[in-house]
């Protein structure tokens, strides 16, 4: 699929309708494409050739879409890079990926001037000034306005082949050993040709969609392709504020969005979430963990026009691997994939688990990823006969449904039994009293491990241990009731808004 070719044919199509808003301004997709085709003019003025890897380093802005897509045009790879991202483990992504350029906004402690001696393959960098920063890029590093005023607004004609790598993405842990997910030009087709398959008929000219996930992971990246496929207007947020959020569906009507559990728990919980008018909403995908049932449950008795989807994949699946159908009562499960998707359970000696039992998720098809970058001992511990071996664990029911139990590493062996963390955690998110949860297993003499929770009261209210207790009691076998109750402020959080396990267990 090629989206600088997609985006000009919008361009021609719908040219002064708005592409992109991000706060007071508005960009048509007439001048998108014009941005795009100057942009990737520049790279390709600049020495980038097809296969070539361009690094981007910003914030959720408009830029960032031009970069994406003038990437693609020049024919190279896309190297998105988490806005978050310290400036050693920033140094670290760019050598691994070998890129030649980076496209970067500065920030407080990052001194791009000093990357040609940690990144010796980096030849040029571009700096995006802001009305916060508006200093000029000085030596090497190259001002990405002054190059977008200079070049030629024909789009290149160049050629990509489907197998040819148009993204590597950086999946959570950049610290230490970086890991790239390899995203083929083929690959690129496969988000919004689920998106057609699952809700092809509830997406229409017109609507506007509410973008708070950042562009540098796969879910971000989705609203971009959809704005290019359906025509889709973005509203565009740089970072996710659950009070923001519901003033921007209120405040632009907008029609669709898909956000990961904890973001939705997090408006859904605000004490004004019931004053804002949400009427335009027609639909809305939780993905990226397992959510509360109880929670949607919540959302459809304030929300009752809209249609609340669960979804499930990962970036090495090219998400969205699986969504429930509309209309379905089975809220609990992530849905079926699409048919050329193919999802099994395999146990713990790579046979195939029979219908209703617990084990490793594992899918197969052209969607997949097929290398993780320069880590061939990655890539073969996961892809193991042809299947790609998620991690994640899960059960499918008679009907083909798939059912998130949760990470293999979220799994409690309390005296020989077997405890789910979400399992435990979607219990403790019952108690009406309770905004966050989150369950990790702790090593005890006895027993070997036991659970423990860490607790975000909501606002206002007081809890005890005693009274979480008590609650578990009534739903949980005793085993699987957490040992240890810690109340906290709030959850620690990754840019994507999932929950950071790894910072609450304890540490090696």
């Amino acid at each position: 699929m090629n989206f600088p070719e997609l985006l000009g044919k919008q361009a021609v199509k719908n040219p002064d309708k708005t592409a992109v808003v991000f706060r007071s301004s508005s960009v048509t997709f007439k001048q998108l494409s014009d941005y795009v085709s100057r942009l990737a003019n520049s790279l390709i003025d600049l020495g980038i050739k097809k296969g070539d890897r361009v690094a981007v380093y910003l914030p959720n802005c408009p830029e960032y879409i031009y970069s994406y897509l003038a990437i693609w045009a020049a024919g190279a790879c896309a190297v998105p890079l988490d806005f978050m991202l310290t400036q050693d483990e920033l140094v670290s992504c760019i050598s691994h990926s070998e890129a030649r350029i980076l496209i970067a906004k500065q920030k407080a402690n990052s001194a791009f001037d000093t990357f040609a001696d940690k990144c010796p393959g980096l030849n040029k960098i571009i700096i995006c000034q802001t009305r916060e920063n508006p200093g000029q890029a000085k030596g090497q590093l190259l001002s990405f306005e002054e190059l977008l005023k200079s070049a030629k607004d024909n789009l290149p004609q160049v050629k990509t082949e489907d197998k040819e790598y148009a993204i590597i993405f950086y999946t959570s842990g950049t610290t230490g050993k970086p890991k790239g997910v390899l995203i083929n030009y083929r690959q690129l087709e496969a988000s919004p040709k689920a998106m057609k398959y699952f809700v092809d008929d509830d997406v229409k000219d017109g609507d506007l969609t509410l973008c708070s996930l950042p562009f540098s992971h796969l879910a971000g990246l989705i609203y971009i392709q959809a704005n290019i496929v359906f025509g889709a207007t973005i509203v565009l947020m740089e970072r996710f504020s659950p009070l923001d959020f519901l003033k921007d569906i209120q405040k632009y009507r907008i029609s669709w969005f898909w956000l990961v559990p904890s973001m939705y728990y997090a408006f859904l919980q605000l004490k004004e979430f019931e004053t804002f008018d949400l009427s335009s909403l027609r639909w809305l995908v939780i993905f990226g963990a397992p959510s509360s049932p109880e929670a949607m449950r919540r959302f459809h008795k304030h929300c009752p026009q809209a249609h609340l989807f669960h979804g499930w994949g990962l970036t090495e699946t090219n998400a969205p691997t699986t969504v429930i159908p509309t209309g379905s009562a089975k809220i609990e499960s992530v849905g079926r994939p699409a048919p050329w998707i193919e999802v099994k359970i395999f146990d713990d000696t790579d046979q195939e688990a029979g219908q209703g039992q617990v084990g490793e998720i594992a899918v197969r098809g052209w969607v997949v990823t097929e290398d993780y970058y320069k880590d061939p001992a990655l890539t073969a511990q996961t892809m193991r006969s042809g299947w790609f071996h998620t991690g994640d664990l899960g059960r499918i029911d008679s009907q083909g449904y798939l059912y998130i139990v949760g990470r293999k590493k979220e799994m409690i062996k309390v005296s020989g039994e077997i405890v789910f963390e979400p399992e435990v955690e979607s219990v403790i998110y019952k108690h009406p009293d309770v905004a966050e949860a989150a369950v990790i297993g702790v090593a005890d003499k006895l027993r070997g491990e036991v659970p423990k929770a860490f607790i975000v009261p909501k606002e206002g209210r007081s809890l005890s241990e005693e009274v979480l207790r008590d609650f578990c009691r009534q739903h949980l076998a005793h085993f699987k009731i957490p040992r240890y109750f810690e109340f906290i402020n709030s959850l620690p959080k990754n840019r994507t808004g999932k929950i950071d396990k790894e910072k609450l267990r304890p540490s090696a």
